[in-house]
């Protein structure tokens, strides 16, 4: 059974920086593809940044250089460093995989992967 718990998600003011986790079980970190989603309020789900088996990474344009995600394999926990955040960002930030990389990995719109965490809040204040 796959499972994927989310942690960090905080209040925290404009310019300042969070780091998500997620702890993931029910899967090789050799067999997911990974990533996070966030949904902002009022807002469709959207995807902010995923990973591959292999390391490779896709970003969605508003974070491109801002935000950073990693994976260690050992501890079984997907990251997502995040640095000067923006009103913008306010959002539930989900933890996903699934075994194969479909659209959803290249963050192609209205296209979502199986498996979700149950999500953790992010509030940016101005």
């Amino acid at each position: 059974q796959v499972r994927l718990v989310e942690s960090g998600g905080d209040s925290v003011q404009a310019g300042g920086s969070l780091k998500l986790s997620c702890e993931y079980s029910g899967f090789s970190s050799y067999e997911g593809y990974m990533g996070w989603f966030r949904q902002a309020p009022g807002k469709e789900r959207e995807g902010v940044a995923t990973f591959s088996i292999g390391g490779n990474t896709k970003y969605l344009d508003s974070v491109k250089g801002r935000f950073t995600v990693s994976r260690d394999r050992a501890e079984n926990t997907l990251y997502l460093q995040m640095n000067n955040l923006q009103p913008e960002d306010t959002a539930v930030y989900y933890c996903v995989a699934d075994i194969a990389a479909g659209s959803w990995w290249y963050l192609q719109p209205g296209q979502f992967p199986n498996y979700w965490g149950k999500g953790t809040l992010v509030t940016i204040s101005s």
